[in-house]
């Protein structure tokens, strides 16, 4: 990327950025069918593991996050990699738990999971781009 004009590299990076977006908006339009198609809004308890899941990243982890993808002897990182695991865990059985409670339905159910999937790609891809092009993770 280092031989394209400017203008070219600024407008390519500002497309990646408005995919991101258009990633974020869907899974949160997901998340909303997923209870307004059906008229049950219990679904919505994911959003609590979705707000929670990068709380302990951002006390216990701060700006240092490449010590997260190695094995570390500090209980602070093993504790943010604990919660913030089961925030994860949590996020994806809370909607298997209420279809089988029969609080929700199958569409329902499969409308959060596709969001979640959804936020999933996008974290992705935003670590994608923030390597590539320096944006700061937090």
């Amino acid at each position: 990327m280092g031989d394209m004009p400017g203008y070219f590299r600024t407008c390519f990076q500002t497309g990646r950025l408005a995919c991101l977006a258009m990633l974020v908006s869907s899974g949160i339009v997901l998340q909303i069918l997923a209870c307004a198609l059906y008229n049950n809004w219990w679904p919505m308890l994911t959003v609590i593991m979705y707000v929670t899941l990068p709380m302990p990243l951002m006390f216990f982890a701060g700006s240092d996050t490449s010590s997260l993808y190695s094995e570390s002897g500090s209980c602070w990182l093993d504790a943010t990699k604990f919660l913030t695991g089961a925030s994860t865990v949590g996020s994806v059985a809370i909607p298997i738990i209420l279809k089988h409670a029969g609080v929700i339905g199958w569409g329902a159910m499969a409308l959060e999971l596709s969001s979640f999937f959804v936020f999933v790609l996008s974290i992705l891809c935003y670590l994608g781009v923030s390597e590539d092009d320096g944006y700061s993770r937090f």
